[in-house]
């Protein structure tokens, strides 16, 4: 296979190794070192995509990032959407097609690897241009810690795009001689493929490395594919370059428009010739450049259309000795083809008026309307930008502490410019920083620029056409025209950032990189205000385009959220359960036997808990030890009910709430002496209590002598539950006298199991006869098939955290969280009685004297049983007013409240649900509706605790 527009010899492309890649089901070569935009348009590939709104053909206008037409999406090796044909390195292999300006997600996971490093230095060096590469190699013959990113696969910038020559020699040789020098200072970091795409305070510098994207499927799998680098520098140094501007004109969007500048790189860079007959269009003279070089790689330029009056005499004559016409006060108007430029339209241009147009045959056309700044770490570092009307730019307009802009990117655009300011700036970089700069380092000498022209700062041409700007495109990715931009300052719009929203240009994948300028001057010239007036929209961080996947790196999946298990939990796996996240933690939630289904094998686990013996993993629980002389008084303000009466020995439940008196959390305390407490919170709320209690400690009373510390993971907690608890108990502890005389209700014992400490509590969600044993997860293995050894006898039945709900469902005991919503307090919930009406302060007690908190019909919990005995109300239906004839009113329908927890019973032999009801209590009797898939379920409400209202199971 040939590559019809490769240049016989020339650019930094691997010749003698041929890839192949496909392209819209195409197999096509390629050479190592092109990108996937060179090699299509080596294979005659103008048109790439289509755009997002009108399906007009895109093609390549650009030669890296900024490019706004060429979208394509990779199929192989990983699906990846929205990425930039002259972005992407080609590799073999790579397949990929052009995208109607949206693409498609991977329907697989990515297994790649992503990963960030933190990185300290003294001078960060973005950019390895000319005024890069010298301020980094000033920086590091000073002997300070250097880093330098740079996005492209090779350092050199512009020097890759040209036939620049430093010391009477090729600049890509002195470019060659600076990276082998940097390489060796040991001090210096050096990344190519990495992109500083975020600049934040105090020197903090993002940037991704693309590390294996360009080896395709011969990446070695143990590389990360990416790399976020977070960098802090003490200072940094911006040498970003610059981004060549367009003109707009009518149907400037036909692929093979192209900027003159991305045309140099394509022959020079990757030896690729974009077409075959060009016309040339530029308001300044960085374009006959490549008018010149294009002519001497074989390409016939037809006219070079220079809309100054009496453009570039110097330049003239140099494409005059060429054979080279050039047209002076002219512009290009429009173009004409379909899939690709066929003509040109160029017309007469004098004071702002256009004259007639005619044709000239090309089947490429370059345009260069200026070159703008890459201000955008500068802008997002805060600093203020000024606009330079010679240039018709943006430029830094003020100093930066820890931050300064060299190069192009400050304005200075002439080889020799540039690496004296970049010299300049590192030398004032190092002298504010307190390091001595390394003598007087020689700079490269740079033939003498040919002395420039005044650009025209030209925005748009005007629209003979008849279309009223509507073909006159700003933004290619967004379809954005000039009429659009007319259409946002005709509804009143003055704002840039409101024209911005107005019209989506800036909002595409370039983010504005060709179009945000253009915006501001057309803008400005339809209100008729000066263009410094508009400003630009805000340059906000990512740079380009970043995938979540290396903003995640390593933090994803189990490594994102980590799952928690307890020590028994390979007992579980092995035992069948059912697993269910309960926070971080993986908790068994039931465990089924051959041909049981979840409800079956609930009901089991809930009968045998009933009426013989349950055992439970509650690990999970969250525990605090809290210690001090002052931990009394801290749980006192913190729990509504009174904790400093409390015996050591014996437990007590408590409930917490915020300062709106809305509960947070609930659960047991047990006091282990006169100075430390256990206590014990939900799974869920484990973290935020203890940071609740520290919140207070530190910041509200810093007197109180108390500490507290998480010691959830440090015991392993086993509910042994159900009548027969107790003989179970007592055979595994027969040093405990387990009578209920001996150990009564809402007690703690401390005891052994050959040598091992363990703690005994009558504690019990589920009101039925419980024990909760507390051991060292190192023995929870042991003690747990003791238990169950024990047990055997009397069926004892492992159960899970299904049957757990079930279970203190039916005793109306709430899950915080699940039965509250942040607007239900205490005595909403019924537990008026754990409101100590004693203490003179706790947290939330104020609130509940507010009017709100004693309203009658404030939502309270009640049970609900469905009259039919066979509904099981799905959790969180709503719950209405009972409808005699069974049909939902008109909306807006009122609601009583809705549905927290629903269960079938084993117990009761029918479904249940706890609710939240306006004036629920009230209500307890009189039946209701729940609208459940189209149909009115009636409910009877309930008082919520449904079984052994009298609490005689609690102690056997």
């Amino acid at each position: 296979m040939t590559s019809p527009f490769r240049t016989p010899e020339g650019g930094r492309i691997d010749r003698a190794t041929t890839v192949e890649f496909t392209f819209d089901g195409q197999t096509l070569p390629g050479h190592p070192g092109d990108t996937l935009a060179s090699a299509l348009l080596a294979n005659g590939r103008h048109q790439v995509a289509t755009s997002i709104k009108f399906g007009r053909p895109r093609g390549i206008a650009a030669a890296w990032a900024e490019d706004p037409g060429g979208l394509v999406q990779l199929e192989e090796p990983f699906p990846e959407p929205m990425l930039l044909a002259t972005t992407v390195e080609l590799h073999d292999g790579l397949a990929a097609h052009g995208l109607p300006g949206q693409g498609r997600l991977a329907e697989v996971p990515d297994s790649a690897r992503y990963d960030a490093v933190h990185h300290h230095v003294d001078v960060l060096v973005v950019g390895a241009g000319p005024a890069g590469l010298t301020a980094a190699l000033t920086a590091a013959r000073a002997g300070a810690r250097v880093a330098l990113v740079d996005e492209q696969s090779e350092a050199g910038g512009s020097l890759l795009s040209g036939t620049d020559r430093l010391d009477g020699v090729p600049a890509a040789d002195w470019v060659a001689d600076a990276v082998a020098e940097l390489a060796r200072h040991p001090e210096v970091l050096h990344l190519q493929r990495t992109t500083a795409f975020g600049s934040y305070d105090d020197g903090f510098v993002l940037a991704l490395e693309r590390r294996t994207d360009h080896l395709g499927a011969a990446a070695p799998k143990h590389l990360s594919r990416q790399r976020v680098w977070r960098i802090r520098a003490r200072s940094i140094v911006v040498a970003t370059g610059a981004h060549e501007r367009p003109v707009v004109f009518a149907d400037n969007d036909r692929p093979g428009t192209m900027l003159a500048g991305a045309a140099r790189t394509f022959l020079h860079r990757y030896g690729v010739l974009p077409g075959r007959e060009a016309v040339v269009f530029t308001t300044n003279d960085s374009a006959y450049e490549a008018a010149l070089d294009l002519h001497r790689a074989g390409v016939r330029v037809q006219a070079v259309v220079d809309a100054r009056p009496e453009g570039s005499p110097q330049r003239r004559e140099e494409c005059e000795r060429a054979g080279i016409r050039v047209l002076s006060g002219a512009v290009v108007v429009g173009t004409q083809g379909v899939e690709r430029v066929t003509h040109a339209l160029v017309a007469p241009f004098s004071d702002g008026e256009v004259g007639a147009s005619s044709a000239i045959a090309c089947d490429l056309l370059l345009v260069s309307g200026g070159w703008n700044p890459a201000v955008h770490l500068f802008s997002q570092a805060r600093g203020r930008l000024r606009y330079d009307e010679a240039l018709g730019a943006f430029l830094p307009g003020e100093e930066l502490d820890g931050l300064s802009v060299t190069g192009s990117a400050a304005g200075v655009f002439d080889l020799a410019g540039c690496l004296a300011d970049g010299q300049r700036v590192a030398r004032g970089t190092l002298t504010a920083l307190g390091i001595a700069p390394a003598g007087e380092d020689r700079l490269p000498s740079a033939p003498a620029p040919v002395t420039p022209t005044a650009p025209l700062v030209l925005w748009r041409v005007p629209d003979t056409s008849g279309a009223d700007g509507s073909t006159q495109f700003v933004d290619l990715q967004r379809d954005a025209t000039v009429a659009d931009i007319a259409r946002a300052v005709g509804a009143g719009l003055r704002s840039i950032e409101h024209v911005k929203r107005y019209t989506t240009i800036g909002t595409a994948h370039d983010q504005g990189k060709t179009s945000g300028v253009l915006t501001s001057g057309i803008t400005a010239e339809l209100l008729g205000i000066p263009v410094q007036d508009t400003g630009t929209t805000t340059f906000r961080p990512p740079y380009t385009p970043v995938a979540f996947a290396a903003l995640a790196g390593r933090d994803r999946g189990r490594l994102f959220d980590p799952e928690r298990v307890t020590a028994l939990h390979d007992w579980h796996v092995a035992a069948g359960a059912v697993f269910e996240d309960v926070g971080q933690w993986k908790r068994p939630r039931y465990y089924p036997r051959p041909g049981e289904n979840m409800e079956a094998a609930v009901l089991r686990e809930c009968a045998a808990a009933r009426t013989g013996v349950g055992i439970l993993d509650g690990s999970t629980l969250g525990k605090i030890d809290v210690q001090g002389p002052d931990a009394a008084v801290l749980l006192d303000r913190l729990y509504t009910n009174l904790m400093s009466s409390l015996k050591v020995g014996s437990v007590r439940y408590g409930v917490m709430c915020g300062v709106d008196g809305m509960v947070i959390d609930d659960g047991t305390v047990l006091r282990l002496a006169e100075d430390r407490f256990l206590v014990l919170t939900t799974t869920g709320g484990a973290a935020k209590i203890l940071d609740w209690m520290e919140e207070w400690v530190q910041t509200e009373w810093p007197d109180l002598r108390v500490h507290c510390t998480s010691v959830t993971e440090q015991w392993v907690t086993v509910p042994v539950v159900g009548p027969r608890s107790r003989d179970v108990i007592g055979a595994v502890f027969p040093e405990v006298d387990v009578s209920n005389e001996a150990f009564p209700f809402m007690t703690w014992r401390d005891t052994t199991l050959e040598g091992v400490p363990v703690r005994l509590a009558r504690i019990s969600f589920s009101g039925e006869l419980a024990f909760e044993v507390y051991v060292n997860p190192w023995y929870a293995v042991a003690v747990w098939q003791r238990l169950l050894e024990a047990g055997r006898p009397y069926g004892i039945t492992p159960y899970g955290t299904e049957t757990m709900h079930v279970l203190r469902a039916e005793k109306g005991y709430p899950i915080i969280g699940q039965d509250t919503d942040g607007t239900v307090t205490p005595h909403d919930l019924g537990m008026a009685w754990a409101v100590s009406k004693k203490k003179p302060d706790f947290v939330g007690k104020r609130s509940f004297a507010r009017q709100a908190n004693q309203d009658p019909l404030r939502k309270q919990l009640v049970g609900l049983l469905p009259v039919d005995r066979q509904t099981v109300l799905p959790e969180g239906s709503q719950i209405v007013e009972f409808r005699a004839d069974g049909q939902l009113p008109p909306p807006p329908v009122p609601m009583l409240g809705h549905v927290t927890s629903s269960y079938r019973s084993a117990e009761l032999e029918r479904p249940f649900a706890l609710a939240l009801v306006k004036g629920g209590r009230a209500r307890v009797g009189e039946t209701v509706h729940v609208p459940v898939n189209g149909t009115l379920v009636p409910v009877e409400v309930t008082g919520s605790v449904l079984v052994d209202p009298e609490g005689a199971r609690r102690d056997g």
